[in-house]
């Protein structure tokens, strides 16, 4: 098998997506979505959207069974994965474990205001699953975490409620937590489902927002065409709804989704059509400007947010559009689409805005799932599970591997070196070298003693030390 590379953050578009990749019958129907009241010369009114049905099953999900090697588990086009590390669950054992995303967890937003979800929530299992080290789940979020505007936290749901497990900066022995600027490497132990959430700290706090405009021939007007705008929230399973549901129409990206960071200020969100060609093209009057509430833009997880402009040219002869679409937070950031497209109906049955290739592969065991091959990591271990009079243990691995916080989560697993490689192992799931890696053991090398050499059983004739760039 091939691990997916689709649990990324990276924005890939291609033609179709399989029917495996989302199961038939769930995608979600976006026909019925209200478009919203405007803005006009007799006032201002704020866009209404409509929930989307709550759909009873999950709309995206893996399952695969794992033994003792263990493996690698994506949910494909979400930016949610999960490793299971060698030798984690015990010899002679199977587990058939799975990892899902329901869409109806959104609905259980606290409705204060004060937090909001960052990530998807994900559950993981089966709930009586017995491991002998942690399992390293990797989640997509939309916080702007470059400055410190944010109080981040991990929650857990239990029965009805989220119970609070950590905060991201939090030293803990419980879990384990690495946050990086699109995603957040989980350490845990215990199956069930989980969801990053956000308290902003002040108004400069800021979220990611990614934005596409989707176009199609209106169907009860062969000169009608309608632009249809999403803002939703920068990860990929946000995406991928708006992906589902344009794909079951026969919508096609007009643009490469842009990224706008959407602020913490109470203002709202605005989304303009301008410079439509005039001799061409008409819009109805007062229809150019719609906007979204703060509120709506800020907890925007409950659904996807879509407006929708409907043009009308005026000959049969007119093929093209050409017009910009301007979306802008007031008193805040602006992003312009510029829109060069074709408004004839000649490419039925094409979709071409899916994120990644046609992913249908969700597993992949054994050593094809890790990059570090077995015997090396099985000599790392052993090598800085035990501290020597060098100092040169697994803090030190740690340190070199740009992990140096909480440490005491890992003095209390029962090999931290292990547990630190599968850390590793989750943050460079979607590049096919070890280079860091290589590096951070190499910088320890080059004072390595000839007899702690010889403990990690090196030679330059070692072909798998010799990829990694050891000195040995």
């Amino acid at each position: 098998f091939i691990v997916s590379s689709g649990a990324t953050e990276r924005a890939e578009y291609h033609v179709m997506s399989h029917p495996q990749t989302f199961p038939r019958g769930l995608a979600p129907d976006y026909r019925e979505v209200a478009v919203g009241t405007t803005l006009g010369r007799r006032g201002k009114n704020l866009f209404t959207p409509r929930v989307f049905q709550t759909l009873s099953r999950p709309l995206h999900k893996a399952t695969a069974v794992f033994g003792h090697a263990g493996g690698r588990l994506v949910v494909p086009n979400t930016g949610i994965s999960l490793l299971v590390p060698h030798g984690g669950i015990a010899e002679d054992t199977t587990w058939e474990m799975y990892m899902s995303i329901n869409q109806e967890d959104s609905s259980t937003v606290p409705e204060d205001g004060a937090e909001i979800f960052l990530s998807p929530a994900v559950t993981y299992g089966p709930p009586g699953l017995d491991l002998s080290c942690p399992i390293a789940m990797t989640i997509a979020h939309c916080a702007e975490v470059a400055a410190d505007n944010w109080t981040i936290r991990l929650k857990r749901q239990i029965q009805d409620r989220w119970e609070e497990v950590m905060s991201v900066d939090e030293e803990t022995a419980s879990c384990y937590c690495l946050l990086e600027a699109q995603r957040c490497h989980l350490l845990l132990e215990q199956p069930g489902r989980y969801v990053l959430v956000g308290e902003m700290l002040n108004q400069e706090a800021a979220k990611r927002l990614r934005l596409a405009v989707f176009g199609s021939p209106d169907p009860s007007n062969s000169l009608g065409f309608t632009l249809r705008v999403y803002c939703v929230d920068d990860t990929p399973y946000a995406f991928q709804q708006v992906a589902v549901g344009e794909r079951s129409r026969g919508g096609r990206l007009l643009e490469e989704p842009k990224i706008m960071l959407f602020k913490g200020n109470a203002f709202s969100l605005q989304v303009s059509i301008q410079d439509v060609p005039r001799l061409l093209w008409s819009i109805k009057p007062f229809t150019t400007c719609q906007e979204f509430s703060f509120s709506q833009v800020w907890a925007s997880n409950r659904s996807p947010l879509q407006c929708a402009f409907s043009l009308e040219r005026y000959s049969l002869s007119t093929s093209q559009l050409s017009c910009k679409i301007s979306v802008r937070q007031v008193t805040g950031e602006e992003q312009i689409l510029q829109i060069y497209a074709s408004v004839v109906e000649n490419e039925k049955g094409v979709a071409p805005f899916f994120t990644q290739s046609d992913c249908t592969i969700t597993s992949q065991t054994g050593s094809k799932a890790f990059k570090i091959p077995s015997s090396i990591r099985q000599r790392i271990s052993a090598t800085f599970d035990t501290a020597n009079a060098n100092g040169k243990d697994w803090q030190l691995l740690a340190q070199k591997l740009h992990i140096e916080r909480n440490l005491g989560y890992f003095a209390c697993q029962e090999s931290p070196s292990s547990v630190i490689l599968s850390l590793w192992e989750a943050q460079h799931q979607d590049f096919g070298d070890l280079d860091s890696l290589a590096s951070a053991l190499e910088e320890i090398g080059k004072v390595q003693s000839p007899r702690e050499a010889a403990t990690l059983g090196c030679s330059k004739e070692d072909s798998e030390l010799t990829k990694l760039g050891l000195p040995w």
